[in-house]
């Protein structure tokens, strides 16, 4: 009995949160760590005897550390966090903080808090002798602010690209060459900043290079990609005489397109992701705001345009021939799944449940069965139902599979493990988006609320992670499907739109068209499910990050009826998706704008059935960054279809005083007669496009609207 009850743990959490701590003017979040270990009984032999055995002559011995993960602070004491070598610190901390902080802070502002000024120049005459004990003399924190520069270098080196200068990483070599003259550090930057100015003068030779073959002004060049078969131009333009896309076998096709989406996620920068980052895509002046994510878009979208254009660019095919194309792009995507590309069969699939080519009845009543079903079973992968929970539980696993790459020696990576698999980028943009609306940047106290930056960097992390596998991959480019999937025909949303009806008139609804349902926005999905949340916690406040709306896991599935298929010619559609029942709604997230000179942008913010207008006001300017906001001085109008607006009375409550059927913009106006004059700077954090247009937006699993990353 004894030694069964000696060999079993006690069934208590390993990890239990304490309470906070508050600590120079910083707020850190304390969990007490649970850890046993194996001691021998009292009495087990002398010292030098042979070990007992564990279940006979051992007690289990547990002991238990504090841990703090700081979650609020200003600017100058996350600095100091970063070099402090506190054994209480999280460790998650530094890497926290150096993927995130170019979202509250540039590059430039932490090197001036973190690097110590520059030793004084020594005398004439005077050199430092370099001794084998130098190193143990050597400063303690400057150690720490050597590590923290090594991994930032190693890690995050786009951080520094500064052109012309790189005056920043410019200062970091200084500091390295006094400070560890030959260590790894030193020579990463020394390396890092003579690749930038190659690249500099590859892109001034590129710019010279195009301007040369652009000739003079009124003239213009025709460039056909490269590939054995020729560009011949007749009067209406280009027309391609080679191979089409769908000519090529299917595995060749599926594989060219993964090579072209492992080259862009492998490219990806992480910090482009961030909500506060992707949201300003649209900002005036803004288009060079995250090129690497809007590579992935351009190309999913290219995709899904070819798909458009080889289903729907010849209206002249007969039922069957548009049935075969439908039945390759299926194989297709089935391949894509099998190579564990779920970007391009995200694309193929949004293309084939799109409006267009859904309604066409006909040409799906000549699909055969079998890729009929496996067009179903890759539709249930992106089913918007659980908050996408079937794709990221399937990606959960994809990723999983093979040793773990501790495990792996270096350089031995893509031998050991399968290949990808490469992501959907829009369901990682998706949660970095939600979390940007729904916790505040800042805190009671002007603190930097970083919990909210530690749970982007466990969504980053993973999307750095999947970049790693991706190594694996080893695919060759193949030139001539390339070209031709370059010179496929592609159709905008209109075109394809109206190209559809050509082709089959208006008419009632395929019984053989796959079943879809009703795509739902980004912000209704997130309306619904902070919610659920709040229903599910009644003590939670929007914006605590304590609070159970700050926690945005995949799972409160959403729960309503399937909706009816959408009738010819309604807005598209996407697979599995569902409406939020509104039933016991007390939240939604609102847009809200001020008519000033600063342009028609948003802000989200988070409205309850509690909030008053003069709290929904108040929260809008603070928002806006709106210097010694007057409340009373602004009026709150809700942006209805039409051009017409909804006056919200002073004393209402805006949740119900609201036209729930309209989009949730609103736009604060000053009042006539306003004796306060008030400032508002430039933002910085989510802002959402003009009014009707939220950014770059891929082609929806629907067609015609589009659903945004």
């Amino acid at each position: 009995m004894e030694r069964t009850a000696a060999g079993k743990e006690l069934a208590l959490a390993p990890l239990q949160d304490w309470g906070e701590e508050t600590e120079d003017g910083a707020v850190y979040s304390v969990s007490l760590r649970r850890q046993h270990s194996q001691r021998s009984s009292p009495g087990a032999g002398p010292p030098g005897a042979q070990a007992p055995s564990p279940a006979a002559d051992t007690f289990l011995h547990y002991r238990t550390s504090k841990v703090r993960a700081l979650r609020a602070a200003r600017l100058e004491r996350l600095v100091r966090e970063l070099v402090s070598g506190d054994p209480e610190q999280d460790p998650a901390f530094v890497p926290a903080f150096l993927a995130t902080h170019r979202a509250f802070v540039p590059t430039g502002r932490v090197l001036d808090l973190l690097l110590p000024p520059p030793a004084p120049p020594l005398p004439p005459g005077v050199e430092i002798k370099k001794t084998e004990g130098r190193d143990l003399t050597f400063n303690k924190n400057l150690r720490a602010v050597v590590s923290v520069l090594g991994s930032w270098l190693r890690d995050h080196p786009q951080d520094f690209w500064d052109p012309p200068a790189h005056s920043d990483l410019g200062s970091v070599c200084n500091f390295l060459g006094w400070a560890a003259p030959s260590g790894a550090e030193a020579r990463e930057a020394e390396k890092l900043l003579g690749d930038f100015l190659k690249e500099a003068e590859a892109e001034q030779e590129e710019e010279e290079q195009s301007q040369t073959l652009a000739g003079p002004p009124g003239t213009a060049q025709i460039l056909c990609p490269d590939s054995p078969v020729e560009c011949l131009e007749d009067e209406e333009g280009l027309v391609w005489e080679g191979p089409e896309l769908l000519d090529f076998s299917v595995d060749d096709v599926a594989e060219q397109l993964t090579l072209m989406d492992v080259e862009l996620f492998s490219r990806l920068r992480p910090f482009e992701c961030l909500g506060s980052v992707w949201s300003q895509r649209d900002r005036p002046g803004a288009t060079s705001i995250a090129p690497t994510v809007r590579a992935t878009v351009t190309q999913f979208n290219t995709v899904t345009g070819c798909v458009l254009g080889s289903v729907l660019g010849e209206p002249g095919l007969a039922a069957p021939q548009r049935a075969q194309r439908l039945e390759k792009w299926i194989r297709i995507a089935q391949r894509c799944r099998e190579l564990r590309n779920f970007s391009s069969l995200r694309a193929i699939l949004s293309a084939l449940q799109s409006n267009p080519i859904y309604r066409l009845k006909r040409s799906w009543g000549a699909v055969s069965r079998e890729p009929l079903s496996t067009f179903r079973k890759l539709a249930q992968i992106f089913s918007d139902e659980n908050n996408h929970l079937s794709s990221r539980e399937i990606l959960s696993q994809e990723a999983t599979q093979g040793p773990q790459e501790e495990d792996v020696p270096t350089g031995s990576l893509s031998s050991k493990l399968p290949p990808g698999p490469v992501p959907y980028l829009g369901t990682f943009l998706t949660d970095l988006v939600m979390l940007d609306t729904a916790l505040p940047d800042m805190l009671k106290g002007d603190l930097i609320n970083f919990e909210k930056r530690r749970k982007e960097w466990e969504i980053l992390a993973r999307i750095q992670q999947l970049q790693r596998r991706c190594q694996s991959y080893c695919l060759s480019p193949r030139p001539p499907i390339l070209a031709a999937l370059r010179a496929q025909h592609k159709l905008s949303e209109e075109q394809s739109y109206h190209i559809s009806r050509v082709i089959e008139p208006p008419a009632s609804s395929c019984p053989s068209s796959p079943r879809i349902r009703r795509q739902i926005s980004l912000t209704k999905r997130l309306s619904a499910k902070l919610s659920r949340e709040r229903v599910s916690s009644p003590g939670g406040s929007p914006g605590d990050p304590s609070s159970s709306t700050s926690s945005l896991s995949p799972a409160s599935p959403p729960s309503s009826p399937r909706t009816k298929d959408p009738p010819t010619g309604s807005p598209p559609a996407s697979p599995g998706a569902q409406s939020p029942s509104t039933k016991g709604s007390e939240a939604r997230v609102i847009r809200v704008s001020i008519d000033n000179d600063h342009g028609n942008l948003y802000r989200s913010i988070l409205l309850t059935s509690q909030d008053k207008t003069h709290s929904v006001v108040q929260r809008a300017l603070e928002k806006h960054n709106v210097a010694q906001p007057w409340v009373r001085d602004y009026q709150l109008f809700q942006v209805l279809p039409g051009d017409r607006e909804l006056p919200i009375p002073d004393n209402a409550n805006v949740f119900y005083a609201m036209s729930p059927a309209a989009p949730g913009d609103f736009v604060l106006r000053r009042k006539e007669g306003a004796q306060h004059t008030t400032s508002v700077s430039p933002p910085t954090h989510p802002v959402h496009g003009p009014h009707g247009q939220q950014g770059v937006w891929l082609l929806s699993p629907g067609g015609r609207e589009g659903a945004p990353l």
